[in-house]
């Protein structure tokens, strides 16, 4: 009995769903072995007739971010569709919310994610998200594989 309490409370959390709809599902799982306090949401939950999404996010990262570059490398249906780097905080008169911020800290941020500016056609997406508090990409401080079924065509 101790050692099912034990996982339960220091497993890290493996899957969660920003939001379920009949037009779109969006989920996530932690790529690395590393517990994380983590939550994100995306409103409203549909691809169809909007060009905004309001995202919200918590986070409490394991190292100072004082640099932070991510990683995005998007699938479509198996498919290579985007490799994306781009360097969010570099400690010279950064713009982002959670640069700056250090280990332990809560990070609580709202921002909008402009979907319209990509037509999703009906299929599966598969996003890898590996974000590094250094440039040589050594060490990773969150890696996140999203998970985004768009079961209807937007056009």
């Amino acid at each position: 009995m101790f050692g099912l309490v034990f996982f339960i409370l220091f497993a890290p959390r493996v899957t969660g769903f920003f939001c379920t709809s009949s037009d779109l599902e969006l989920s996530y799982t932690f790529c690395d072995s590393i517990a994380h306090d983590f939550q994100f949401n995306v409103t409203p939950c549909s691809i169809l007739n909007k060009s905004v999404w309001q995202a919200a996010l918590t986070w409490i990262p394991k190292s100072d971010i004082t640099f932070l570059k991510v990683i995005f490398t998007v699938w479509y249906d198996g498919t290579r569709a985007l490799h994306w780097k781009e360097v969010v905080c570099s400690g010279d008169d950064d713009e982002y919310y959670v640069c700056g911020r250090l280990k332990g800290e809560t990070v609580e941020t709202t921002f909008d994610i402009k979907g319209r500016r990509t037509m999703f056609p009906k299929g599966d997406y598969t996003v890898i998200l590996h974000a590094f508090s250094d440039d040589s990409e050594q060490n990773m401080v969150m890696c996140l594989n999203f998970t985004m079924i768009v079961k209807e065509d937007a056009f």
